[in-house]
């Protein structure tokens, strides 16, 4: 097995349309956004004589905790059996990777069913369990490929009826927007939210370079909740390779008596299905009965139907001294957001 550069975008989106293990983080878009946000990426294939049989998308993340490299949701393998290879050739070529760039450390979070031996590998390799996650280490999923009536009547009772509440309310309306004027509306909302829940928000410049980039090959939409014309919810739906995405959401918690965002999630199921998706991730999940700050929108997720999918932790690779520094600053952060 070998590794070099992927420069052929039709390559590379054509073997992870193949794959069911994979999330839009190793998408060619993302990609793109990233190199937009000023940081510099890598797209590494993985090949057995001229076949693919693995991606990574690899991002040098420059932060005030210092510089590493970033593999998110990756690497991405057409085999099981091929992960421990894949992990071990990886691994060197990172380390050598993060010497040219400067880099104190490598991070990575494969979205490989948790418990199947790959820690173990990780381990073997000198990784070790990282201090945060940087994307969810698990997410709930629902398989949309039944239709729309299944798909309702399989949903928790109290779930139908806050959306039918909502699609009878004359007061309410739902738009979906592929416009990039648009972000701005949810920036604006998503600040004022963050103000009151106090967390750190994603910048305007962030949420319209991720539209721009998915805008491209149309893989991405705005779901827009109104009421009496006023804008008080929505969602950012990445469509990728077959599966649909809750990646953003935010609502005003004044108007939550009006159950605005199940309608929206909704909304973007019925939407996911037309555009020939199969899959709906609704993003991050975590134990509902937990102190977590998700564990709310956790059981909203789990209203629509679906089942956890939990990823192995998030793993990282000490390179040098600093590495330590931002492993007790990351231990701090954490403890200060009760994660």
């Amino acid at each position: 097995m070998r590794i070099k550069e992927v420069s052929d975008q039709a390559q590379w989106e054509g073997f992870l349309k193949g794959r069911r293990e994979k999330t839009f983080l190793q998408s060619w878009s993302w990609g793109v956004f990233q190199e937009g946000m000023r940081e510099k990426g890598w797209r590494l294939g993985f090949f057995q004589g001229e076949d693919m049989v693995g991606a990574a998308f690899v991002v040098k993340v420059s932060a005030r905790r210092g510089t590493f490299l970033l593999v998110p949701h990756g690497p991405v393998a057409s085999s099981g059996a091929l992960r421990k290879e894949m992990l071990t050739i990886f691994s060197e070529r990172l380390r050598k990777l993060a010497k040219e760039e400067g880099a104190s450390f490598v991070r990575l979070n494969p979205v490989w069913k948790r418990g199947e031996g790959i820690e173990e590998t990780l381990s073997q390799l000198a990784w070790r369990r990282a201090p945060i996650q940087m994307h969810p280490e698990a997410s709930w999923k629902l398989d949309i490929s039944k239709p729309e009536e299944e798909l309702f009547s399989a949903m928790r009772k109290t779930t139908r009826y806050l959306i039918r509440k909502a699609q009878e309310n004359p007061d309410i309306t739902v738009e979906v927007s592929c416009s990039a004027e648009d972000v701005a509306l949810f920036s604006e909302m998503h600040n004022l939210v963050s103000r009151r829940q106090h967390f750190v928000p994603f910048s305007l410049e962030y949420l319209q370079r991720e539209f721009e980039a998915f805008s491209k090959d149309k893989e991405i939409a705005l779901f827009i909740g109104r009421y009496k014309g006023e804008v008080v919810a929505m969602s950012f739906v990445v469509f990728w390779s077959g599966i649909a995405f809750y990646h953003h959401a935010s609502s005003l918690p004044q108007f939550a008596r009006f159950s605005i965002p199940y309608l929206l999630s909704w909304k973007a199921i019925c939407e996911a299905k037309k555009r020939g998706c199969t899959l709906y991730d609704f993003w991050g999940y975590v134990d509902p009965k937990s102190s977590h700050p998700w564990a709310g929108p956790t059981l909203f997720k789990m209203g629509f139907g679906g089942e956890a999918h939990e990823y192995v932790l998030t793993h990282d690779l000490p390179l040098t001294f600093r590495y330590w520094i931002t492993w007790v600053l990351e231990k701090i952060r954490k403890m200060r957001r009760g994660l």
